[in-house]
């Protein structure tokens, strides 16, 4: 007769090393590999690859990490691609609860699609060209953030080693982020009665103020993107001919860019765009700017250059550093990222251009509603051209920023016990200048989840930008910070 199979029984507590060290080898060994790979393929955003469907490497990245998953062999995981009709596909998976009592979900997000490639790469790098280099991963996307389904499901490997209690995990993980999420909300519908009630988010799709503690994000700014064009003639002429009696698209486009920001200072003149910055939010910039000290500022690649003879740079728009904190998180700001109509500079000629178009991003205050601010931004510049040009808005993409609910006890001792475990210092709060349209989605669905929003972009990462980079040290104890967290959720 055989023996009875004796199974464990699930504890509550995780061992702070052995976790940490299995997710460093688990990095190390698997991971890297996983997301070299995952660099070297353009997955860009339906946004910048409208022919996404057919070029096929957002269902290769998608398809790659769900292999790798199902390759993991997690006990109790149950994974799917799930595909609406016209929509980017999204990776989903679900494990039941093994902590006692325990009715919550942990809900754990990440995105596959990428930004574009951008130009100022180093000579030796590119966005599709991986290379791991003293605990740095460059490329696209690796960082921002390919790393988080991984990361994710390392986590969960590492409550499993130790046979720690857990409560329900679902994991969403999508490939329209970068474009403003605006394929997620039908999926979420769709799998609501698979989420449950979500008791806790980790979005893996943040920053971090430094790599010496763990952050928790606590606001997100909104967004409305679009282009502005200014339309003169219809064809280009001599400038000589035509300059001083037809008006420059460019001066017109100056002219109704005044309309929106104040260009000597920068400040966004509708003041709908703008909203009170909440007491506790200042409170924790205050607090951020003393552990970051000067990084605030110096974390940019800002210019450097001589002038008469003396090194100077670039300064910034304040050297207040509370005041900096909160301007790249809590103010509006216009920039231009894009422009249209212009030819190459060894290719311009003494010519009238007939249009001038900008891609404009304006970040707007996490409380500041997007669809509202869109309509305005587009009456403004659109009504009463100058010359009667033909001045349009198209707006791309709105979305509302997000404020973090009140902190629960528990998540707040949870959270300053694992950055304790892994880094030695307590977590530290920041807002981030960036967009992710899940969590204010989430904030309206589960309006009583705590929600950890935590990244490893941190100084210097420069994610969409050129020289992007994972720090992959971080990321490690990042990983266990998770699990840890999931560890002590209710």
């Amino acid at each position: 007769m055989n023996a009875p199979l004796h199974r464990e029984v699930p504890t509550g507590v995780l061992d702070d090393a052995q976790a940490l060290a299995q997710a460093s080898a688990q990095w190390d060994r698997d991971i890297v590999a996983q997301l070299t790979e995952y660099i070297a393929i353009p997955s860009k955003s339906p946004g910048f690859d409208a022919n996404w469907a057919q070029h096929g490497h957002i269902d290769t990245v998608l398809r790659n990490a769900a292999a790798w998953v199902e390759a993991q062999k997690v006990e109790g995981l149950r994974l799917e691609v799930v595909r609406l009709e016209g929509r980017t596909p999204v990776l989903f998976f679900e494990l039941d609860a093994t902590k006692a009592g325990s009715t919550q979900t942990v809900m754990m997000y990440g995105h596959l699609d990428k930004q574009p490639e951008f130009n100022g790469w180093r000579k030796d790098l590119g966005p599709w060209t991986p290379k791991y280099e003293d605990g740095r991963l460059y490329g696209r996307g690796a960082a921002d953030d390919g790393y988080a389904v991984y990361a994710s499901i390392a986590a969960i490997q590492a409550l499993k080693a130790q046979q720690v209690a857990h409560p329900r995990i679902v994991g969403l993980v999508e490939t329209c982020e970068e474009s403003g999420s605006y394929d997620l909300l039908p999926y979420i519908d769709a799998l609501r009665p698979r989420l449950g009630d979500v008791g806790l988010v980790v979005c893996l799709d943040s920053g971090a103020g430094n790599y010496d503690q763990l952050w928790l994000t606590t606001s997100l700014r909104g967004m409305a993107s679009g282009t502005l064009k200014v339309e003169v003639l219809t064809e280009g002429i001599h400038s000589g001919d035509a300059s001083g009696l037809v008006p420059s698209s460019f001066r017109i486009m100056r002219q109704v860019l005044d309309r929106l920001e104040d260009s000597k200072s920068g400040r966004l003149l509708p003041a709908s765009f703008h909203c009170e910055v909440p007491a506790d939010r200042l409170a924790q910039a205050r607090a951020t700017a003393a552990i970051l000290g000067d990084e605030v500022t110096r974390r940019f690649p800002w210019a450097h250059y001589d002038c008469d003879g003396a090194q100077t740079s670039v300064l910034p728009t304040t050297t207040d550093r509370v005041q900096a904190l909160i301007n790249r998180t809590w103010i509006p700001t216009l920039s231009v990222t894009g422009a249209e109509g212009f030819p190459a500079l060894a290719d311009a000629g003494n010519v009238l251009r007939p249009y001038t178009a900008f891609k404009l991003s304006l970040r707007l205050p996490p409380l500041v509603d997007a669809a509202k601010a869109v309509q305005e931004m587009k009456a403004l510049l659109e009504d009463n051209a100058p010359y009667q040009a033909r001045v349009t808005f198209q707006c791309h993409e709105g979305a509302t920023g997000w404020n973090a609910p009140a902190t629960a006890p528990w998540f707040e001792r949870a959270l300053n016990a694992a950055s304790q475990a892994y880094f030695g210092a307590p977590c530290g709060y920041i807002g981030q200048g960036g967009t992710i349209p899940l969590m204010s989605m989430l904030a309206r669905g589960f309006p009583q989840a705590q929600m950890m929003v935590c990244g490893v972009l941190g100084p210097k990462s420069n994610a969409h930008g050129p020289n992007e980079f994972l720090h992959v040290p971080y990321a490690k104890k990042l990983t266990a910070a998770v699990a840890k967290m999931m560890a002590d959720c209710p």
